[in-house]
């Protein structure tokens, strides 16, 4: 008689849950935020740069709760704290849709930043970890990809209602459509962990069966952190993540740009390029991850680097034409937001070895976090002054090239310290 088939391991169901999650959290509400920004400025008579310090606000809050969240995640109830952490995180988008002033942007960006640490940070590593013993790197692969697309799907909603019903509607609309989206699916499909639905984790099966002793290979090697923050290698990687998270950081600005184009691009228009934006997520989270495994980081780093130069270009030159204003901004997502979720790990892994991983890649991260408080605002102030984005465009060209010389500067501080002994 033949075996009957083997049920969907409940791992599979919790990766679903955090595509939508994530997706929803990252893709559909934090990346729709610059979609509000013409408008809401336009409206209350706020600058450019003045209403963007809430995103430098949210980085600080994030900065400093990443740690605490982290004990909150594994002390408390999953499902309670990831639905505490939706309402807020999009709670926060529904309180500005009643704000008068720059004022409440700012103080519901604490909400934000702490509701989207569990949303958008946490959650998927976290989680996919205590799931996951085996396929882990495909399962996170997918929850970015689930970023771009649910993200692509909701941005040309966003820009609609914004054009039909104002910015006001498209707050609130888009707040309490993550809520019910997010709360059941959290209560339906988000458990604590395997064994509180008595199970093991996926794949721990196949380990416990193989029953081997762990043994010392490669993948247990690397470089300690005592020596890698003292190396040229580790100041290369630190300054990279500092430049790629101030290039991406410039996606928040894309709407802008865009309608401030003298071609009289609308809103709706705006909504449309983001979600070729994210489509070029999607996509480049698969492409660069397989591309990593197949020729090096560093190879794939620089050709992600070339390729958004291209993009860059035809952000300043394409302005006349739609399609290569949507393209652009496609390959754009394809290759600087892929750069911080994928490359950026990978180069670690790639600089250092796995023996000390999780400290290295932890201290070079307050790079993301210093640009993300810095980068944001100086674009918004740099269109305040010149009332045009070309400058932050050919300053994102620079960082680009310069991206390319700290990858080849850190990989000869990599055998610097092979040749001296350090790689153990």
């Amino acid at each position: 008689m033949a075996k009957s088939k083997k049920k969907i391991h409940y791992a599979w169901w919790t990766l679903v849950a955090l595509c939508i999650i994530v997706g929803v959290g990252k893709g559909a509400l934090n990346n729709s935020a610059g979609l509000f920004i013409p408008e809401a400025t336009s409206d209350l008579g706020i600058s450019t740069g003045n209403l963007t310090i809430y995103f430098s606000i949210a980085s600080i809050v994030t900065m400093i709760f990443l740690p605490i969240g982290g004990k909150i995640l594994a002390k408390y109830d999953t499902r309670v704290v990831l639905i505490a952490a939706m309402i807020l995180q999009a709670g926060a988008f529904v309180a500005f849709g009643f704000s008068n002033s720059v004022w409440g942007w700012y103080i519901f960006s604490i909400p934000l930043a702490v509701g989207g640490v569990f949303n958008t940070v946490i959650a998927g590593p976290v989680i996919v970890n205590q799931w996951f013993k085996k396929k882990n790197g495909m399962a996170l692969g997918l929850i970015g990809a689930s970023q771009g697309l649910l993200g692509a799907l909701a941005q040309p909603l966003v820009g609609r209602t914004i054009a039909d019903a104002g910015w006001r509607t498209g707050y609130i609309s888009l707040g309490i459509a993550a809520i019910i989206i997010v709360v059941p699916t959290i209560l339906f499909l988000i458990r604590k962990s395997p064994q509180a639905v008595g199970i093991m984790p996926y794949g721990a099966e196949e380990e416990a069966a193989v029953g081997a002793e762990p043994v010392d290979t490669e993948a247990d090697k690397g470089i300690t952190f005592t020596i890698a923050r003292k190396s040229a290698a580790f100041y290369s990687l630190f300054l990279f993540f500092l430049l790629i998270v101030s290039i991406a950081s410039f996606a928040i600005h894309i709407p802008s740009y865009i309608v401030s184009l003298p071609a009289g691009y609308d809103s709706i228009f705006a909504g449309n390029a983001m979600a070729g934006y994210l489509i070029g997520v999607l996509l480049g989270a698969l492409v660069l991850g397989f591309l990593v495994d197949k020729i090096g980081s560093r190879n794939t780093i620089y050709l992600a680097m070339v390729l958004a130069i291209v993009s860059v270009f035809g952000l300043l030159f394409g302005t006349n034409s739609s399609l290569l204003i949507i393209l652009s901004t496609t390959l754009f997502g394809f290759t600087v937001s892929n750069s911080v979720g994928t490359l950026a790990p990978a180069l670690t892994s790639s600089l250092f070895g796995s023996r000390e991983y999780s400290q290295i890649y932890s201290t070079a991260s307050l790079g993301l976090a210093i640009a993300g408080i810095v980068a944001l605002p100086a674009y918004g102030y740099i269109f305040d002054i010149t009332k045009s984005y070309n400058i932050a465009l050919y300053i994102l060209i620079i960082m680009l090239v310069l991206n390319i010389v700290l990858v080849t500067y850190a990989f000869v501080g990599k055998k610097k310290l092979i040749n001296e002994g350090h790689w153990k």
